[in-house]
């Protein structure tokens, strides 16, 4: 059975009736996933590197991570709140330290570790026009431990940064806990971005891709009749930099999620 294991915050957990309607990037990215991938979410709201190691919770995925795994790693909303000791990290160097720690981890199993950007937070001026760059250094600093570490990487703030651009301040609503907060996601936010995740494991090769089901593998019914569109109901921007649709079928996948501390 193939694995994949979500070390991060708030962003990519998978939640419980209990933060609903909050969805993380873990759950949105079932519906992508092959019925044999199994997924693990390690994440938990709050936290940043630093609080996520010295609380146990890489020890605890290090006794779990096996080999042939994949180990997404996403931080940078918590390490950012310089304010608040326990999480911030310095994006130059404890940050990094932080992630390639991380990083060993992974491959010490033989498994595969993949960085992530940080999802843009929804941000707009009394214009409508969106402000990109809320995460600061963060995404640079990622960007760089995954070259200097070669990693994949799966830049999300850039890829969110312009979809919001492109849909703007009233489209981009219904994909947000909005209007109690601008940075975590629903499920129509998590499935949309999810879909970004899923482009950049596809555009990986092997053994990343290897995990993702097809999205047209269907083409007719049960009863024999002919299905059309793909993904109709979520909306995602394609290559050309328009709005193309997806479906609402759903692919299982098993999954295990840590409960909130």
């Amino acid at each position: 059975m193939k694995r994949i294991i979500w070390l991060g915050d708030s962003t990519v957990t998978f939640n419980k009736i209990s933060t609903y309607p909050q969805t993380g990037l873990s759950q949105g990215l079932l519906l992508y996933l092959k019925d044999d991938v199994f997924l693990r979410s390690f994440a938990i709201n709050g936290r940043s590197t630093k609080s996520f190691i010295e609380q146990g919770r890489l020890s605890a995925a290090d006794s779990y991570i096996d080999e042939g795994d994949l180990v997404f790693i996403q931080f940078a909303h918590n390490d950012e709140k310089k304010e608040d000791p326990l999480r911030y990290t310095d994006p130059d160097t404890t940050f990094k330290e932080n992630l390639k720690s991380m990083i060993t981890v992974a491959r010490k199993h033989g498994a595969y570790p993949v960085l992530f950007t940080p999802i843009a937070r929804r941000l707009f001026d009394a214009e409508g026009k969106f402000l990109p760059g809320s995460h600061g250094l963060y995404p640079v600093k990622i960007r760089e431990t995954a070259v200097e570490e070669n990693v994949p990487l799966v830049d999300l703030t850039r890829k969110t940064e312009n979809f919001l651009s492109a849909v703007g301040d009233f489209a981009s609503r219904p994909l947000y806990v909005y209007p109690k907060d601008n940075s975590h996601l629903v499920m129509q936010g998590a499935v949309t971005y999810a879909g970004f995740v899923a482009d950049a494991l596809a555009s990986f090769g092997s053994p990343y891709a290897d995990v993702l089901v097809a999205r047209d593998a269907k083409t007719v019914d049960d009863d024999g009749r002919p299905l059309h569109g793909n993904y109709t109901g979520t909306e995602t921007i394609n290559s050309a930099g328009g709005i193309s649709s997806m479906d609402e079928s759903l692919q299982k996948a098993a999954f295990s999620a840590e409960p909130e501390d």
